[in-house]
């Protein structure tokens, strides 16, 4: 009884032990929540100081508190284009703002679409004449595009630049795989359905090279017309042609380099670039620190000036990011938790709806799931517009088919019609050790799949049958949503990937635009003027709680600057993370897919799922998502 009693009071101990921990953990947070919060107070005659230290994206992802507290790693910061674009706006029109700084220290990129957007708003503040300046110790592609649009660039003068271009190289398995005697079993329709093939080649097909060279050539036109366009005098053919001769020719010193090129106007350190700031908008007499200058901060901002609220509301849902069956997101597109915004939508009084594409598909199902949702919508007489961001490919493409009018730009990716399913079976592997498979079975079906016995060809047949099924599926839905016979859309489908500029040729798209277009469409098509709506995001916004995890857990490293040799670095840890999300496409549990792993973004065929296929779902189910 005694030591009964001991344990008793250890583990009761434990418990209260856990349950102060966990008191102090959520009066902290709140104590912190409270007073840290942005409001309109914090709003200070000056500059509009935007310190973009992540990625831009579409949707901002949710942070599980407990799972980052656990693991102590830092999320990549993340900010929404919109809110950016609408903090550019907000400060052109308001005289309390005198000049807007970008600080790009730690900017690790954004998608075309969204790059040009958020430029364009640039261009705006610096139309109010209002100079609009960046800093940074080191620019590759997506930086070097925004500081374009600055009245003043700024450079470390130990940093430099870097401009690569689209493109690159991707692994391939086939060697690894055949080595280790799995049998990679992939079930595909489409001559350029490219994301199977680092399973199944050595190396890139003719017909994937010719897509992505089509694709990758596209868009470099439009990134070099852009900057050219935003700063006329950068020597961008000596920095993309010949990289080494510019280097050269400044011995070595990068940041010289940059400016005898154009791409940068002021070297100087961070000291000397406040200094400047505080030429324009004078010195923070709060501040005890040299060269500080007034500024309010991009939170406080966005609170100061909130989304209109007048007139009739015109809804917005967001899929963002792969989509795949379940709740997952913001930030994944979770098909159940998507169709269940847009049908918790259906009670509310929207006078249209427009869907924003940024992903490059995923699961049929959800897919589907999805699409089903939207046209719910569209069934109550509502004017329906698809609004493509930097990518709406596959699944992507699928979800958009619903829509009456498709906006997209010439930068955005769109198409890979098509789908595929990968199931690994080890029955190489199997027999290499000494494990061989026996059994008896009533029929061609009996105890399959097995993964290790291998699959009977009977399945074989069936899973591209199924494939094939939902590939005609695929093109029912866009012969349909686009006008076209099933031979042209067949045509303009086999997986391949295309840009907006020639997606609009093809008629896969309606119209060049952005959201806003996308919006005044939409309203025009409910007959209200400006004034009488306004834009109504399904979902809830990122909360206080998730952006001060973000900030408690940046560690020392990211709070560092980056030079070119840690862009360098980071390509190669973005490497290795390819490397990992390859396998798990290949070994996890995931149904046919509508994806297109041939589109650049940025670091982030089957059944319709009303349907019930018995077996075939079963199969189906064990090898995707």
């Amino acid at each position: 009884m005694r030591f009964a009693g001991k344990v008793w009071r250890l583990l009761v101990g434990v418990k209260d032990g856990l349950v102060l921990l966990f008191m102090l953990l959520f009066f902290g947070m709140l104590f912190v929540i409270l007073t840290t919060r942005p409001s309109p107070a914090q709003v200070r005659e000056g500059a509009l100081l935007l310190e973009i230290d992540g990625v831009v994206v579409e949707e901002r992802s949710r942070i599980d508190p407990l799972q980052a507290l656990l693991s102590s790693q830092a999320p990549v910061g993340e900010y929404q284009a919109r809110d950016i674009v609408r903090a550019l706006d907000a400060a052109a029109g308001d005289d309390r703002i005198d000049v807007v700084v970008l600080d790009l220290e730690r900017f690790l990129g954004a998608g075309q679409v969204h790059l040009q957007d958020i430029g364009e708003a640039m261009d705006r503040v610096r139309a109010a004449d209002k100079p609009v300046l960046t800093y940074a110790t080191a620019y590759a592609d997506d930086g070097v595009f925004l500081a374009a649009h600055a009245s003043e660039v700024w450079m470390n003068p130990l940093g430099g630049a870097v401009v690569a271009g689209p493109g690159g190289h991707r692994l391939y398995y086939k060697g690894l795989i055949d080595r280790l005697n799995v049998n990679a079993r992939v079930y595909r329709v489409g001559t350029y359905k490219s994301a199977v093939e680092p399973y199944t080649q050595t190396a890139m097909s003719e017909p994937a090279r010719e897509n992505a060279r089509a694709l990758y050539g596209a868009l470099w036109e439009e990134w070099q017309a852009n900057v050219k366009k935003a700063r006329p005098a950068v020597d961008l053919d000596l920095i993309t042609q010949s990289p080494a001769e510019w280097v050269e020719a400044a011995q070595g010193d990068l940041a010289q380099a940059a400016f005898d090129a154009g791409l940068v106007d002021k070297l100087g350190n961070r000291d000397a670039f406040n200094a400047r700031v505080v030429e324009l908008v004078g010195t923070d007499k709060w501040s005890k620190l040299p060269n500080a200058f007034p500024a309010t901060e991009f939170d406080a901002w966005l609170k100061d000036n909130p989304l209109p609220s007048d007139g009739k509301p015109i809804g917005i849902v967001t899929i963002a990011g792969e989509i795949v069956d379940g709740e997952a997101g913001p930030g994944t597109a979770g098909g159940t938790r998507i169709a269940d915004l847009l049908d918790a939508a259906l009670e509310r009084d929207f006078a249209g709806l427009v869907v924003r594409v940024d992903s490059p598909g995923g699961s049929v199902l959800a897919s589907e799931a999805i699409r089903d949702a939207i046209l719910r919508h569209k069934a109550r007489g509502i004017p329906v517009a698809v609004s493509m961001a930097n990518v709406a490919a596959s699944g992507g493409y699928w979800v958009s088919t619903p829509a009456d009018h498709i906006f997209a730009e010439p930068e955005t990716i769109t198409g890979s019609i098509g789908i595929f399913a990968v199931l690994p079976t080890f029955e190489r592997t199997a027999d290499s050790i000494g494990v061989t498979s026996d059994g008896v079975r009533t029929g061609p079906l009996s105890g399959q799949p097995d993964i290790v016995g291998g699959l009977t060809p009977e399945v074989d047949r069936i899973l591209q049958a199924s494939i094939e099924d939902g590939y005609r599926d695929f093109l029912t839905r866009v012969s349909k949503a686009r006008n076209m016979t099933m031979e042209q859309a067949n045509e303009v489908g086999q997986g391949r990937v295309w840009d907006g500029g020639t997606a609009r040729q093809l008629q896969l798209v309606d119209e060049y635009g952005g959201l806003e277009e996308a919006l005044a469409w939409v309203a025009g098509q409910a007959e209200l003027a400006d004034g009488e709506w306004h834009a109504a995001y399904l979902g809830t916004p990122p909360s206080t709680t998730d952006t001060l995890l973000r900030q408690w857990l940046v560690g020392e490293e990211d709070a560092q600057g980056r030079d070119v040799f840690a862009l360098f670095a980071r390509k190669e840890t973005q490497a290795l993370d390819r490397v990992m999300t390859d396998a798990g496409r290949l070994l996890g549990t995931r149904g046919a897919q509508a994806y297109c792993l041939a589109c650049p973004t940025t670091e982030r065929g089957g059944r319709q799922a009303s349907e019930d296929r018995g077996f075939l779902k079963g199969l189906i189910s064990l090898f995707g998502q």
